[in-house]
């Protein structure tokens, strides 16, 4: 079964409110097995207009992503990163079949 994953850009405009959010959001995360990939550090954006931060979690599955998404636990989170900066997110299913040279 293909994992799931958040793929989240994100300006903060408010890095305290900032910092209450990420205090939120790490109980439903782990509730729903995800697992921090991507959490801000250097980045070259090489196309296309860049945002502040990029976060990538994966799931075990696309329904753990959603599920977690829509949890409670995590919409009280996202309420408050709604109040603090501007973002894009997707939850994507991942890929699981022949690569490249396979």
């Amino acid at each position: 079964m293909a994992k799931g994953y958040w793929m989240a850009r994100v300006d903060v405009h408010d890095p305290e409110g900032y910092k209450e959010y990420v205090a939120l959001n790490g109980a439903p995360i782990a509730e729903f097995g995800g697992k921090f990939l991507v959490r801000g550090g250097p980045f070259e954006a090489v196309v296309g207009e860049a945002r502040q931060r990029n976060v990538v979690i994966e799931f075990p599955t696309y329904q753990a992503a959603l599920d977690c998404f829509y949890s409670e636990g995590y919409q009280k989170a996202l309420a408050v990163r709604e109040r603090c900066s501007v973002s894009e997110q997707v939850i994507i299913e991942g890929y699981d079949g022949p690569q490249p040279g396979q």
